[in-house]
């Protein structure tokens, strides 16, 4: 069940950025939504399921884009790992802590993928701080309405199931 959710989510991220980049092409360049998609299934806690989503979500991003294939398939496995790590370390329930989690994924996903691009291109286009700043804080409040919108479907599933349960009990 929680690769089909994965899977679904890629779709979505995937209908996401080609609809941006038809509308609004600067903003689908500096909202990664890839980038929301391994943050958020990171939280769920599990390392090795986060690597492997990470580096999925990360091959995906790297077929719709124009850079060098596997930069943001290793970018993500690590940003993937790194936010599994840190939810199995720490309690993140509030939005805010999301919100963080998610601008600081963004950062270092940036420091990843301009890393690789020094190494690997002989005149690489670095991002401008501002740039990465504004990417790190997109991201980090799509990250944080997502997070509550699915916390907030979960509590009504739950309502709704314990409804049909006492109906099912006084029957």
């Amino acid at each position: 069940m929680p690769a089909l959710k994965l899977f679904a989510a890629i779709a979505a991220a995937v209908l996401v950025h080609l609809g941006l980049m038809q509308l609004w092409p600067d903003l689908a360049r500096t909202l990664d939504v890839f980038l929301v998609v391994v943050v958020l299934y990171g939280l769920g806690g599990s390392s090795l399921a986060s690597l492997f989503a990470g580096l999925v979500v990360g091959m995906v991003h790297d077929t719709l884009t124009n850079n060098p294939f596997g930069l943001f398939g290793f970018a993500d496995t690590i940003v993937g790992y790194s936010t599994a790590r840190l939810a199995q370390r720490l309690v993140i329930q509030r939005a805010t802590g999301v919100l963080a989690l998610v601008s600081f994924a963004a950062a270092l996903q940036e420091a990843i993928v301009v890393g690789l691009v020094v190494m690997l291109l002989p005149d690489p286009q670095l991002p401008t701080p501002i740039g990465v700043a504004l990417k790190a804080g997109l991201c980090g409040v799509l990250g944080m309405f997502l997070y509550i919108a699915g916390k907030h479907w979960l509590q009504g599933s739950e309502t709704r199931r314990r409804s049909r349960m006492s109906r099912l009990r006084l029957n």
